[in-house]
């Protein structure tokens, strides 16, 4: 018998209507009455082509052997559908344990820890307490654990925790997700795809009695906070001004940049050598980061134009939850060599020039 592992035949079909693609009923569940089968559809956006699942439920009828039973049939979107993968991936080995427990799964493959989707501090304070046995750190201190392996297993658990931040963040923007609350939440914690330089957020937010910013970012060579202001991703960036054949910021914009001038100068005056109530919170000559609107259908015109208002504005930066999805995905393409040859990560530059927009 040859050892070789066994190749699954996978196949996706085109519906119909040519509007998307679909691979193989599976019938999950059936008795004399009743049939529940999954339908997987492959649906194409214009950056990525979407997974969702159909639960079609069918009961026998006397006119019909199956008959679709509407009540029991469920849509599930692309994000629904991760979520229950991820639900049934992560609670499934839960039955090989014999006892009740708290559980940390830690799936491992090709030597790489794949740690999306826990807590860090969670995990963290449980690798902490197992590694807190007498006879595990005596282990530990006669194993000599290299350089090199050191920091290619910390590039791997990075690399896959910035991975799934970013499919996470396109997924959002594939579906049409215009909620200002989703996108806050996704910056908050990964707030390193606003570049190298920030690593970590402030829970700190008033500023001043009625003045809350949506992400304060200390620069981890300094310590200077900078600002982020958040608007939905549905807000026009650009408007075409015909006579005179020139793009200019739309409404939207420019109430968010008067609105982080305000801030600037409120940081300015109360945050210099340390807010009020938070002395470690310095924010010296602050910047600030508008990030608005879609940039994915732009043409080269208007990627110039907003580098060009860019260049001629003082402290502030205007970019797209595009531009910040590809700022991402470059963060992560500069790692990759680093995960990959535990030559360490990369660093970037923090010039103006590293910006694209």
């Amino acid at each position: 018998m040859s050892d070789s592992p066994e190749l699954a035949k996978l196949v996706r079909k085109t519906a119909s209507s040519g509007k998307l693609d679909y691979v193989p009923v599976v019938v999950l569940n059936e008795t004399t009455k009743s049939k529940l089968d999954v339908l997987g559809l492959l649906i194409p956006h214009s950056d990525h082509t979407g997974f969702s699942i159909k639960l079609q439920g069918y009961k026998k009828t006397k006119s019909s052997p199956w008959e679709e039973d509407e009540p029991k049939t469920i849509n599930l979107s692309e994000v629904s559908t991760l979520k229950l993968f991820k639900y049934l991936q992560t609670h499934l080995p839960l039955a090989q344990q014999p006892e009740a427990g708290e559980f940390i799964l830690i799936k491992v493959a090709n030597g790489a820890a794949d740690l999306s989707g826990h807590d860090p501090q969670s995990l963290v304070g449980a690798l902490t307490k197992v590694l807190s046995h007498s006879d595990l750190v005596q282990h530990l201190a006669s194993t000599e654990l290299t350089h090199e392996l050191t920091t290619a297993l910390r590039g791997s658990i990075r690399l896959s925790e910035m991975r799934s931040a970013v499919a996470e963040l396109r997924s959002s923007l594939g579906r049409g997700e215009s909620a200002e609350q989703v996108y806050q939440s996704w910056c908050e914690k990964h707030c390193w795809a606003f570049g190298n330089a920030y690593v970590v957020r402030d829970e700190v937010r008033a500023i001043t009695t009625g003045d809350n910013i949506d992400l304060m970012l200390p620069n981890v060579i300094a310590g200077y906070r900078d600002i982020v202001e958040l608007k939905r991703p549905d807000m026009d960036v650009l408007i075409y001004d015909k006579a005179h054949k020139n793009f200019y910021f739309s409404a939207d914009v420019s109430k968010a940049v008067g609105q982080c001038h305000r801030y600037l100068d409120v940081l300015h005056d109360f945050a210099d050598k340390g807010l009020l109530d938070h002395k470690e919170v310095v924010a010296y000559h602050p910047r600030a980061t508008i990030v608005i609107g879609r940039s994915h259908d732009w043409s080269e015109e208007q990627q110039r134009a907003l580098h060009g208002l860019n260049r001629r504005m003082n402290g502030i930066t205007i970019m797209t939850y595009d531009h910040l999805l590809a700022q991402g995905e470059r963060l992560i393409d500069m790692m990759v060599p680093a995960a990959d040859t535990g030559a360490g990560p990369a660093t970037a530059s923090e010039s103006d020039d590293d910006i694209p927009w």
